[in-house]
């Protein structure tokens, strides 16, 4: 379970978002809302580590993260907005380097079956930086496939999808939950998905 308590967040003496409470558990996912500005990506940075927070706690597995970092970390899969795959590594070879680090039971069939369902296994030797936005965004999609690890933290995944791309990633969402996951994300995009929960940042 991963629970935000009264977590608050200030940049430059500017109060970003204040007093954010959130309780995510297993079979549960939760989409971050509001306007630009108003704070998606920095809570989400926040609960990752990556900025400190101004007040408040972060729970993860009933301990406070800073003491239990490297557990939270190993179970879970954060993708930014921005690309985290390698730019200069192809496309198969990103998936073989995730691949390696995960349990995944997805054979290299299953995987080229996943890569024409998104309509990019033309691109299986192209680098990653030849791709277009939206290329990229479904070669992140086959790393949420592949790590299957329990919770994920994504910023803006639904961004350059095209509409095929929209429905793989909201059965990815559902399946996963229905597998004991969680799922936390940030969007303007607002899925259609049975049991989505919001939390809206003012």
């Amino acid at each position: 379970m991963l629970l935000i308590n009264n977590l608050s967040f200030s940049r430059n003496e500017t109060k970003i978002f204040e007093n954010l409470n959130l309780s995510l558990s297993n079979k549960q996912m939760i989409q971050i809302k509001g306007r630009n500005g108003s704070g998606k990506t920095t809570f989400l940075k926040v609960i990752l580590n990556i900025l400190e927070p101004k007040s408040g706690e972060i729970i993860w597995e009933g301990s406070n993260i800073k003491k239990n970092i490297f557990d939270f970390y190993n179970q879970t899969t954060f993708i930014m907005d921005n690309n985290t795959s390698t730019r200069e590594l192809n496309v198969i070879n990103n998936i073989n380097f995730w691949k390696g680090l995960s349990s995944s039971k997805l054979d290299n069939e299953e995987i080229f079956v996943l890569l024409k369902k998104l309509d990019i296994e033309k691109y299986y030797k192209t680098k990653v930086m030849y791709l277009s936005a939206g290329e990229q965004k479904k070669l992140e999609l086959i790393r949420l496939i592949l790590e299957q690890k329990k919770l994920w933290v994504l910023d803006e995944p639904y961004n350059h999808l095209d509409d095929l791309s929209i429905e793989i990633l909201n059965q990815t969402f559902i399946d996963h939950v229905n597998n004991n996951g969680m799922i936390l994300f940030a969007s303007h995009f607002d899925p259609i998905i049975n049991n989505l929960e919001t939390l809206e940042l003012n």
